[in-house]
């Protein structure tokens, strides 16, 4: 090989990720010339088993496509089939998906920030591991774990795989007394998610200054859950359905997770176009909307001394920090103006009709197509999940990362580091699987 140094590495990663993989390298003269990622996920098949379905199947079975984000699988769901149906649910409906988000937001983000994240940057193996040294820092994030799913089983009926949402609103409405009680528990919980955040900045986040591309919804006037345009930290600003001109998704062969690019010229639906990866999630998000928080989450986020946007993929959790921060300003806001409605739901009347719906799942924008008959039935469907949008990205951000680690480095180190910089994403590797054949030639 000339005097080249050259090494293959195949090395089994994501303990402490939903799903399975392994990261195999090929290293030559110090530098990464093959970087796979690879998924093993059995087939999920969930848009298959949506065609022929009536509209009000639909928020049921999209539910289960992942057990820690159902609601923005229904809330995107929602938003499309409405828009076909030209339903108008209305304030009451809009504030309580709000809320609704809030839950969801609050239990993903504390579970990975001191379940998932925190052992890595901590030096464990694990939570339990870690618990024995930070016995409050673990009950925290249990706490505030435990309040999201509380606020999800209130309008959801469960807290996995909710039951509570319907095209046009919910169930029923949760009597007063039962959001009073909510209200309270989110007053008491707000002083350690300010907390938190401070704590997460003093957390060992390695250094590394990567160049991408963030792209996340936007609302003029909020946060943004469930409604916004799309815009990137290149300049994008466009309307929701006009995301397949500018994203496509892909099968790497390497993969059963899809990949997703995004082309900047409009061109995505060329097929010998080229596009690049972009980055959806809480930085994203924060680097975007750092403006529409609140300015409490703005002044506690000054204070950990972190500028946003920012180029450095491991201020994700600082970002999710925050988002706790701010969710439980919005969920205190909404409760406490909250009246029990005598309709929680809009009647629908179906129609034949293509819409869209995106929302913004913990991990990212959650993006659902849905062409529909005339009877409400689903013809076909396309869900399009954060994870399979980052997964280019976190390709490339091992690529740099682990270059700028030292390629050098024992396997073991290699190993570690590579598993620390995926759960920064903290994928779910199984919402972002879909049926594919593979043919893969392997060296």
């Amino acid at each position: 090989m000339n005097g080249s140094r050259e090494i293959d590495i195949h090395v089994p990663v994501l303990a402490r990720v939903e799903g399975e993989g392994a990261l195999d390298l090929k290293i030559r003269d110090g530098h990464i010339t093959q970087l796979q990622l690879r998924i093993f996920e059995p087939p999920r098949l969930f848009e298959k088993f949506l065609e022929g379905r009536d509209y009000h199947e639909v928020t049921d079975i999209v539910a289960r496509i992942c057990g820690i984000c159902p609601v923005a699988y229904q809330m995107s769901a929602s938003h499309a089939i409405e828009s076909i149906f030209q339903a108008q649910p209305g304030p009451w409906v809009r504030a309580m998906r709000r809320l609704f988000y809030c839950g969801e937001w609050l239990e993903s983000h504390a579970l990975h920030i001191h379940l998932l994240a925190a052992p890595d940057f901590l030096g464990f193996n694990s939570a339990i591991e870690m618990a024995a040294q930070y016995p409050e820092e673990v009950k925290r994030g249990l706490r505030l774990q435990g309040l999201g799913n509380r606020i999800l089983r209130t309008l959801g009926g469960r807290s996995v795989h909710p039951v509570g949402v319907r095209i046009g609103g919910f169930y029923h409405a949760p009597a007063a007394e039962t959001m009073a009680a909510l209200l309270a528990e989110c007053r008491a919980a707000l002083p350690e998610a300010e907390a938190l955040v401070q704590w997460v900045a003093t957390l060992q986040l390695p250094e590394d200054d990567q160049d991408f591309v963030s792209v996340a919804l936007r609302h003029p006037d909020e946060y943004a859950f469930n409604e916004g345009r799309l815009v990137s930290s290149d300049g994008l600003d466009i309307a929701i359905d006009q995301y397949q001109h500018y994203f496509r998704e892909f099968h790497a062969p390497h993969s059963t997770a899809l990949h997703a690019h995004y082309y900047p010229q409009g061109d995505a639906l060329d097929s010998q176009a080229e596009g690049q990866p972009y980055l959806v999630g809480p930085l994203a998000r924060v680097n975007l909307n750092f403006a529409q928080l609140p300015q409490a989450v703005q002044d506690n986020l000054n204070r950990t001394g972190v500028t946003f946007p920012s180029r450095n993929m491991f201020h994700s959790a600082l970002a999710r920090a925050a988002e706790i921060h701010y969710v439980l300003l919005e969920a205190i806001g909404q409760l406490e103006n909250y009246q029990p409605s005598d309709a929680p739901y809009v009647a629908v009347t179906p129609r034949a009709g293509l819409g869209f719906g995106c929302t913004e799942a913990p991990r990212g924008i959650l993006w659902h197509r849905y062409e529909m008959d005339e009877q409400g039935r689903v013809c076909r469907a396309i869900i399009t999940p954060p994870t399979s949008q980052n997964q280019a990205r976190i390709e490339e951000d091992l690529r740099l990362s682990l270059e700028n680690l030292g390629l050098d480095q024992h396997d073991e180190v290699l190993r570690l580091h590579g598993e620390k910089v995926i759960r920064n994403y903290d994928p779910c590797i199984s919402c972002a699987t879909h049926f594919l054949k593979l043919k893969v030639d392997r060296e």
